[in-house]
């Protein structure tokens, strides 16, 4: 009897199809996870040097202008890193939920972090945040001073003056308050998961899973904490 031979043509949708099982989704969010933070603190860097002053954070806002598409190209990307991590975060989930519809009779709630528990809502509020502030500073399309758009601000070079506009966002209290919500929501979720990627791709032991668990909690304080310090400073008026 001779053997009956199935010819498979290499299928271009392999990694696609590999992201959305199980493990290659974990793998993905991890990943993704990764790239939000290198972001995160690159971010946070830049928006500290509003305690430099007016020249340091105008001249680095125009630094990043003067990128022009290569910085729209990179916003985009971000955006897509974003919405793929946010996908398949809410594909587990409901993978999770589908395999035990009904909760356990008993839960060991107490063992899990209130981060771990929440990690699906904090991920929303910071999907909602991230749309408010590209409205608000990205885009201009929220906030005024003097009745003019964020964007027609300008320093004494013609720069845009990035300084004064985050000036006039953090004195708003509605602006101010909702900032500091959303910096609580994010520095939960990096909690958690900034050692829970680093377990998903391997970096696990009974040893120091603790220690990971800890840096954990050391970054999502300093990323939020970083966050925050700018929305009082300005809002308190140390830096105005």
């Amino acid at each position: 009897m001779s053997a009956v031979v199935h010819d498979r043509k290499p299928s271009s949708a392999g990694p696609v199809v590999f992201s959305l099982s199980t493990i290659g989704a974990k793998a993905c969010v991890a990943i993704t996870g990764i790239l939000l933070i290198l972001f995160l603190i690159a971010h946070l860097a830049g928006n500290l040097l509003i305690f430099k002053g007016p020249e340091a954070l105008n001249a680095y806002a125009q630094f990043l202008k003067d990128q022009g598409s290569l910085l729209w190209a990179a916003r985009i990307g971000l955006l897509a890193i974003f919405a793929i991590h946010l996908g398949l975060a809410l594909l587990l989930a409901k993978r999770k939920h589908d395999a035990r519809p009904q909760p356990y009779i008993y839960q060991r709630t107490l063992q899990a972090s209130v981060a771990s528990r929440y990690m699906l809502q904090t991920g929303i509020v910071i999907l909602l945040f991230v749309l408010f502030h590209l409205a608000h500073y990205t885009l201009g399309l929220i906030g005024t001073v003097d009745g003019q758009s964020y964007h027609t601000l300008r320093d004494s070079t013609g720069r845009h003056d990035v300084y004064r506009m985050v000036i006039a966002g953090f004195t708003n209290p509605f602006f101010a308050v909702y900032y500091l919500v959303c910096q609580l929501a994010l520095g939960m979720h990096l909690y958690h998961g900034t050692s829970s990627l680093l377990q998903t791709l391997g970096v696990n032991h009974v040893g120091y899973n603790h220690i990971i668990q800890r840096l954990g909690l050391i970054f999502g304080v300093a990323i939020a904490g970083g966050n925050i310090v700018i929305v009082l400073a300005v809002w308190l008026g140390l830096v105005q």
